[in-house]
């Protein structure tokens, strides 16, 4: 796809963008104006569990799980805190070391 074509589906997303914020910042005056606190009130919880349902859903920030990671996550915090590691480090056949 061209860098053109990119930038003219980007342009539109932006465009829809600011119709949904306008339409939305009009319902709201409106809403106040008539004083539907009671509608404000509902749209206001099924926009903010929305958002809750969205955050929730997204797989932020979580990488492949790495097999060495956990045990080199503890490690990393007992070192850091003065303690020991409660993590009990594996040989290569699978016994633990204690």
């Amino acid at each position: 796809m061209s860098q053109r074509i990119k930038a003219k589906k980007t342009k539109r997303r932006r465009g829809f963008t600011y119709l949904w914020i306008a339409g939305l910042a009009v319902l709201v005056f409106l809403l106040i104006y008539l004083e539907q606190t009671a509608l404000l009130y509902v749209f206001a919880t099924l926009g903010v569990t929305a958002l809750l349902f969205v955050v929730a859903a997204a797989d932020i920030g979580h990488p492949l799980p790495n097999p060495d990671g956990p045990a080199q996550l503890a490690d990393a915090q007992a070192s850091s805190s003065g303690t020991a590691s409660k993590v009990s480090v594996q040989k290569s056949n699978g016994q633990s070391s204690k």
